[in-house]
């Protein structure tokens, strides 16, 4: 009997387990369906905490669309991140409810002399040899673009599309907070859409291309310089051609986001990174002519923007940067920066770009 009993429950028991499962399944799935990201409802279910677990996939993921999407939705609600009613529907809200979440601490930071100084900026070389960065720095550049042009100038792009900000202007964050997401009201498309209106209003003409590359890390700039190529290939007058990403600084517990101040207002700084090919092993052989352009950048932002620049990062690497003289990465605050200083320093960096090209 005592047997008998056991087994009846184990099967009770069995059956709940499985209807809880159904339960979830039906629950989980047109969310993901819904989402809109085909490559994450593919891959993945969503999980409690707002971020996806992603198998790793061989082959690159077609999502230029879903990003356009987002943007068009975004527009069409009205929504706007310097309103401060950007709709923050599938990504993260600080000021939702997250209960039972551990709450961790973002800090502030202002990144200043560090390196080797270069008039009023500052370049951290890592490379362990010495260079004449002030003679580079007043080499004339190797490219003019020219104002109120036809044909567009500059390309704007973004190798990791998919990096993102803290969506407010907050010391902490939970532990649900994802840095990543293809909604351009809070990554680093947003960014690029503010530098290329800001470039145009200053009579640079700018393609910013959004193709997603990142949708897998393998090989997402191997993709990225593909759309590089057509791009320059169909706007054969692009001259200048600018990687914008941003960084991530601290630690799981405790993020740091990079800030200067101008007319009374915090904006995020940013870090400008040029490489070298010294030893003719990438292929980088106008790496000088990218540290010219660099440098120039960096000692012009420091004039208008005081503090807006953390030292310029050059190293061995070349990421994009060999595939003419003004390509440049350019990194726009940190994952706890919010949307609203990154779009900020946006618009300065617009400016700079301007004086430096002349426009």
């Amino acid at each position: 009997m005592k047997v008998r009993i056991r087994k009846f429950f184990r099967v009770i028991f069995a059956v709940l387990l499985i209807a809880t499962a159904c339960c979830c399944l039906t629950q989980r799935l047109p969310e993901c369906l819904a989402g809109g990201d085909t490559a994450f409802a593919a891959a993945a279910f969503r999980l409690t905490d707002g971020k996806y677990r992603v198998e790793a996939q061989t082959e690159p993921q077609t999502e230029p669309s879903s990003a356009a999407a987002v943007s068009a939705a975004a527009q069409a609600s009205g929504s706007s991140a310097e309103s401060g009613t950007q709709d923050k529907s599938g990504y993260y809200d600080s000021f939702g409810d997250h209960s039972g979440e551990a709450r961790y601490s973002v800090e502030e930071k202002t990144v200043g002399a560090d390196g080797t100084a270069v008039e009023n900026a500052y370049v951290k070389n890592r490379t362990g040899l010495e260079f004449d960065f002030d003679s580079i720095l007043h080499t004339p550049l190797t490219f003019s673009t020219e104002k109120n042009s036809q044909t567009p100038q500059v390309l704007i792009y973004h190798t990791h599309t998919g990096e993102a900000y803290l969506d407010e202007d907050v010391d902490y964050f939970y532990e649900s907070f994802y840095s990543r997401t293809q909604n351009e009201s809070f990554n680093v498309v947003g960014v690029g859409n503010v530098l290329a209106e800001t470039l145009e209003k200053r009579g640079i003409r700018t393609v910013h291309d959004k193709t997603v590359h990142d949708s897998t890390y393998n090989g997402s700039y191997d993709r990225s310089a593909e759309t590089v190529y057509a791009d320059m290939a169909e706007n054969p007058d692009i001259k200048v051609v600018l990687d914008i990403h941003r960084d991530a600084l601290g630690t799981e517990e405790c993020k740091v986001k990079t800030v200067f101040e101008h007319d009374g207002q915090k904006a995020a700084q940013i870090m400008i990174l040029s490489g070298c090919d010294v030893y003719g092993e990438r292929g980088f052989d106008n790496w000088q002519n990218n540290l010219s352009f660099a440098l120039k950048l960096q000692t012009t932002a420091e004039s208008m923007y005081p503090g807006m620049t953390r030292p310029l990062s050059f190293d061995f690497f070349a990421y994009n940067e060999y595939i003419c003289d003004g390509s440049l990465l350019i990194e726009v605050g940190t994952d706890a920066n919010s949307v609203a200083e990154v779009q900020r320093t946006a618009e300065y960096l617009g400016e700079v770009l301007a004086a430096v090209l002349g426009g």
